[in-house]
């Protein structure tokens, strides 16, 4: 019976966490969907191009504030729990996104509307730099030894399950209404929607329960307060090696999911709605793979599975453009997308994990949280801004893949140099029948 408790309570946990984190980064991901349409309300301009690099550079400013509030709620979430911190940022988010949602247009009030998007923008990313490591911690430290890397997967499920919502909402407001009623409010709804995250949410967070790992390393640790000094000076190759893991993720991320409707609607003509329908269907093909790779890096290790699917990442990403753009079609965007997607979900189910056991319990939060937003930062929050003036600058529709070849192979790096978890290395040894 206590094992049967056991079982579903570790399934609430997984729950709570996972629907938090989707409606958490489900109004995240819809402004980058409608970031051309937000451009020509808050930032008009008398060239198109001008106004949607406004609006991207604008979504990239939020990146800025996202390794403070990662360092910040990462310390939070080490001193005063997973739980706590995981409410807090829920709660900062509802602001933000309430900003967005209601905030009148620059016909309307002047250059005060582009500041009150660039003001929610930043809280939105100090609020969502704390949440990949409070959640991931959250995860993998609920989990049992021998499927964390099952559970760390589960983050990345609540992300593609809000790419997925985000990308239903915005085709079906795009379908319902004509494009003068999607510029003048229709645009909204989708944000509206997401305030759902403040209720909902917080009740959901409100009934998880603190991982008992954590209860016992801080228990261990008789009241020391981790802090950000500790993690940068006994932990620094810990650092480097989970910045390079995420660069490429993060990359991929917002070029292939978040920024390749208004890619393939603006560079190659496709049909938005169309376009948004192909980007659902190829999360969807992901969120499936991503915790069966999950699954399996706790049988082989995180290296192996990690390594095997940025190469095949890597190896298909340039032909898979360059073959796209010689004949844009829906029907060889849908195959591109599925391909890349699948390759995406299969690093993505370790990588959670992976960037967890880099570091010990006590500074987990705090390390994943310093590593994971300063390259997401440096490398992923200007990645549409910087695709869409690489394509410009070299009048090449191919020129997205030329940044994630770059950020892949940082990846590569990053993960050649991982540290596997010692229950990962038992793992491995036990499933190739050697005594570890």
């Amino acid at each position: 019976m206590q094992t049967s408790n056991a079982g579903v309570s570790r399934t609430r946990q997984v729950v709570a966490a996972v629907i938090g984190n989707a409606l958490e980064w489900y109004d995240f991901i819809v402004y980058g969907f409608l970031a051309s349409i937000i451009a020509r309300q808050f930032f008009p301009s008398d060239d198109d191009y001008a106004s949607l690099l406004m609006a991207l550079a604008t979504f990239g400013v939020g990146f800025f504030m996202r390794p403070v509030g990662g360092i910040l709620l990462g310390i939070y979430s080490d001193r005063k729990g997973r739980k706590a911190a995981m409410q807090m940022i829920i709660r900062l988010m509802t602001v933000s996104i309430a900003l967005i949602a209601f905030a009148p247009n620059h016909a309307a009030i002047g250059m005060g509307a582009p500041l009150l998007i660039v003001v929610a923008r930043m809280l939105q990313g100090f609020a969502t730099g704390g949440e990949y490591a409070s959640a991931t911690a959250f995860l993998v430290e609920s989990a049992p030894a021998h499927r964390k890397g099952l559970y760390g997967s589960w983050q990345l499920v609540g992300q593609c399950l809000a790419v997925f919502s985000g990308a239903a909402m915005v085709a079906l407001v795009t379908h319902l209404f004509s494009p003068e009623a999607l510029d003048s409010w229709g645009w909204r709804i989708p944000f509206v929607l997401g305030l759902l995250i403040g209720p909902v949410g917080l009740w959901i967070r409100k009934h998880m329960e603190e991982p008992e790992e954590f209860l016992e390393a801080r228990k261990k640790a008789k009241g020391a307060a981790p802090g950000l000094w500790q993690v940068l000076r006994e932990h620094r190759r810990s650092l480097l090696v989970s910045m390079g893991l995420a660069c490429g993720a993060t990359v991929s991320f917002y070029v292939v999911l978040v920024n390749m409707p208004t890619f393939a609607h603006k560079n190659l003509g496709l049909p938005l709605d169309q376009v948004l329908l192909v980007q659902m269907l190829a999360v969807g093909l992901m969120t499936v793979v991503i915790p069966f790779s999950g699954a399996l890096s706790d049988r082989l290790g995180r290296r192996p599975v990690l390594m095997a699917f940025t190469l095949a990442f890597f190896v298909m990403v340039y032909p898979l453009y360059v073959w796209v753009a010689a004949a844009p079609s829906i029907e060889r965007l849908l195959v591109m997308q599925l391909l890349l997607c699948a390759a995406i979900g299969g690093f993505f189910g370790p990588a959670p994990t992976a960037l967890a056991e880099q570091f010990p319990i006590e500074v987990r939060s705090t390390g994943v949280s310093v590593a994971y937003n300063v390259a997401v930062m440096v490398f992923g929050g200007f990645a549409p801004l910087i695709v869409t003036w690489l394509s410009k600058v070299l009048n090449t529709p191919v020129a997205p893949s030329f940044y994630v070849l770059f950020a892949c192979l940082l990846t590569l790096l990053g993960t050649y140099c991982l540290q596997e978890a010692p229950r990962a290395k038992k793992s491995v040894a036990l499933n190739l029948g050697v005594k570890p």
